[in-house]
């Protein structure tokens, strides 16, 4: 028996069709029409919120060889109202470090916390302030994960509280010949270290003095830049050196993405 043929059932010819079998069929067919009419909207307007994070996830994770340096750390970051009561702060950029891995590039502890995400590449430069009296280098780590991970590491980071332990600390990147010459680990005063939920991407600056002094008691940026601060770091702006530089390197690279994911109308 072919669907929609008579049931010789009884010996009747023809079907008798009730009102309930009207209704049912009229709600099938309004439902599909619902249905198909979403779908088109969909694929006309191309509105898809969990496509459209996925295709900027996948184009962060390339940025570190598809963007040019000047992009991802411009030679000049103004930083309007980033320094202490709302100060302005210009940094210049001094030095860029090759794009390489991981390897010695972190404290043991530091880099045993981010190994979950695995290291596809890391980009550093360091920048100095207009008085090149301090000195802050910024990274970005381009991680091997995939959103869930590093979701899963955000929030170890937040419950753990571990951006703000002294020995999870970034490390700098020091170039012979500038002012950050003398930039080591025992020059390290406030740093921030932020890990991104729509990128595969860990961002971190680290700051200290560019004259070489050495810091017995670093401090962490959020603390540091706090009112009522009076830790040295808190008291020289270091860590609204790092807070401020690791933002706006942060929501460049956003913009970055952004621009790359855009498809052409």
């Amino acid at each position: 028996m072919s669907f929609g043929e008579p049931e010789g059932f009884g010996g009747r010819t023809r079907p008798r069709v009730g009102a309930r079998t009207v209704a049912a069929a009229a709600c099938l067919v309004l439902g599909l029409g619902l249905i198909g009419g979403a779908a088109t909207g969909s694929w006309l307007t191309g509105d898809g919120a969990a496509d459209s994070a996925g295709s900027a996830f996948g184009t962060a994770r390339t940025l570190w060889h598809s963007v040019p340096v000047d992009e991802l750390f411009p030679r000049t970051v103004q930083g309007t109202g980033a320094g202490p009561g709302g100060a302005n702060r210009t940094w210049t950029r001094i030095a860029v470090a090759r794009d390489s891995g991981c390897a010695h590039a972190f404290d043991p502890l530091l880099h045993k916390a981010l190994a979950p995400a695995g290291c596809r590449r890391l980009l550093r430069a360091t920048y100095t302030d207009a008085t090149q009296t301090y000195v802050t280098t910024v990274g970005l780590l381009f991680t091997k994960a995939d959103p869930a991970a590093m979701s899963a590491l955000a929030a170890r980071f937040r419950d753990e509280h571990l951006d703000s332990r002294a020995d999870l600390m970034p490390r700098p990147y020091a170039a012979a010949g500038t002012a950050a010459a003398g930039f080591g680990d025992r020059q390290r005063a406030s740093w921030t270290v932020s890990v991104l939920t729509d990128a595969p991407v860990v961002a971190y600056a680290v700051s200290g003095w560019a004259d070489g002094r050495t810091v017995d008691t670093p401090q962490p940026a959020a603390d540091a830049v706090r009112s009522g601060a009076t830790t040295a770091p808190a008291q020289a702006g270091l860590g609204n050196e790092a807070q401020g530089l690791a933002d706006r390197i942060e929501r460049r690279l956003r913009k970055t993405v952004g621009t790359a994911t855009e498809k052409p109308s």
